[in-house]
């Protein structure tokens, strides 16, 4: 290569090398020198994506709720990346006209600085103790209702349901916060410039983030595993296949089968189910659905059973042999269940709720469902202690229907069975609903 060659390439790698480092200058120099725009930029994308990263990898959600989205990211254009701007700048430097001193000292002597650490303390206690639970969360939740949330009979949007939504969630919302916020409160209070207040609690919010949208976004299935969060305001996702649950089970599916239903129940002990379980195999028998539990001392077992028509007699004999008396086999034979054309379902709906325990709760929930015309095809129910220590009644509930005026009023119907969530003071709601 010529000299002249050799010249205009270097030159070319040196303009390649400043271009980049005039870029990489501008962008580090963007936070201080548009620290509002970049906050709010930055805060605002940065809550989207947290959202839309719940949505696909937590929840697993095949289409992204754009409402819930967007309802993140307004929130995080305007109070995050706006309203804590001023917070945390303007307001607390005009309190604490010390503290980006302080946050530029060495480690040192900021262990030495007590009227520092003070200021350190008292600015962590009012942004985790009075900006959060008076500020942050009735903006959030405001929000969201703006976005997400239905309007009430005066077209505007339902406060009572925001308020409702404040006070219930309140003392989890709290408790999920400050095992993230107040370490990080901490250490931006303590190290970080003004400047880059925002950018710093932008980057945390990454998780927490991740944590409220799970928590609150609308999905009830996933909360619990979170941060023992409640959902409340009943949201549903509709499916546009997946009607064969409501429609068959094998003993509509195996016509040319008999079908039978165990119920057994016994003393516990090691080896039950292997011993029934191996006693339907060995007269071939198949079990197709099958649910057990313990209660107290007591083993109970549910079983369908699926086998020959030409075996069914001598396995009905069977279940009175003596080895398996101790278990108190109560058999049903099972017939098909009609699902012509006009009662198949064209509308399923998966209902989950959380109540406080208390008698009838139960009742309630499946009296509403019944009012609605709706077959039930499943329920499970179970107790559980809440992370303040309160009983919780758990219902999920599969019913169909088969009227195509359902399917055609989705909206109108949902709303009428998700008003049970206010109307008997549940705690969770979550509707999930599939249509042919």
């Amino acid at each position: 290569m010529s000299a002249s060659g050799v010249a205009r390439r270097s030159l070319s790698t040196a303009m390649r090398t400043a271009g980049a480092s005039r870029v990489w200058s501008t962008a580090r120099s963007a936070p201080a020198k548009y620290p509002l725009a970049f906050g709010v930029v930055l805060s605002g994308f940065k809550t989207s994506f947290s959202d839309l990263l719940v949505q696909k990898v937590v929840e697993r959600k095949e289409k992204i709720d754009w409402r819930r989205n967007a309802a993140f990211a307004a929130f995080g254009f305007v109070y995050l990346g706006g309203i804590q701007y001023t917070l945390y700048v303007p307001i607390f430097g005009r309190l604490f006209p010390n503290a980006a001193k302080f946050a530029a000292k060495p480690l040192r002597q900021k262990v030495k600085d007590i009227r520092g650490l003070c200021n350190l303390g008292l600015q962590t206690f009012l942004d985790q103790c009075v900006h959060h639970p008076l500020m942050y969360f009735p903006a959030f939740y405001i929000t969201k209702e703006l976005v997400m949330g239905g309007k009430g009979n005066d077209g505007k949007p339902d406060i009572s349901r925001v308020l409702s939504d404040y006070r219930t969630n309140m003392k989890e919302d709290l408790i999920a916060l400050w095992k993230i916020w107040v370490p990080a409160t901490l250490v931006n209070f303590a190290f970080m410039p003004m400047h880059l207040r925002i950018p710093f609690v932008a980057g945390v919010s990454l998780l927490w983030t991740a944590v409220l949208s799970a928590m609150r976004g609308g999905d009830a299935i996933h909360a619990d595993d979170v941060a023992g969060g409640v959902v409340t305001n009943a949201s549903y996702q509709i499916f546009m296949e997946g009607l064969d649950a409501f429609n068959t089970t094998p003993v509509e599916m195996d016509r040319n089968l008999d079908h039978v239903s165990i119920s057994a129940a016994g003393k516990d002990r090691p080896g039950m189910v292997a011993q029934l379980a191996s006693h339907v195999a060995s007269q071939g028998g198949n079990v197709t659905h099958s649910k057990m539990v313990r209660l107290g001392d007591e083993f109970i077992i549910q079983m369908h059973v699926a086998l020959p028509k030409e075996e069914s007699s001598s396995f009905f004999k069977s279940l009175n042999n003596g080895n398996l008396e101790e278990l108190n086999i109560q058999p049903t034979r099972l017939t098909r269940r009609d699902t012509d054309e006009k009662k198949k379902a064209v509308m399923g709906m998966k209902i989950h709720c959380v109540g406080d325990d208390r008698p009838g709760i139960l009742a309630d929930v499946t009296n509403r469902i019944a009012r609605k015309g709706m077959s039930l095809e499943d329920v499970a129910t179970s107790i559980r202690l809440s992370t303040t220590g309160k009983r919780e009644f758990v219902i999920d509930v599969l019913a169909s229907s088969p009227n195509v005026e359902d399917k055609e009023n989705i909206d109108e119907y949902v709303a009428d069975i998700s008003s049970m969530e206010e109307d008997l003071n549940l705690s969770k709601m979550d509707i999930r609903v599939h249509t042919a």
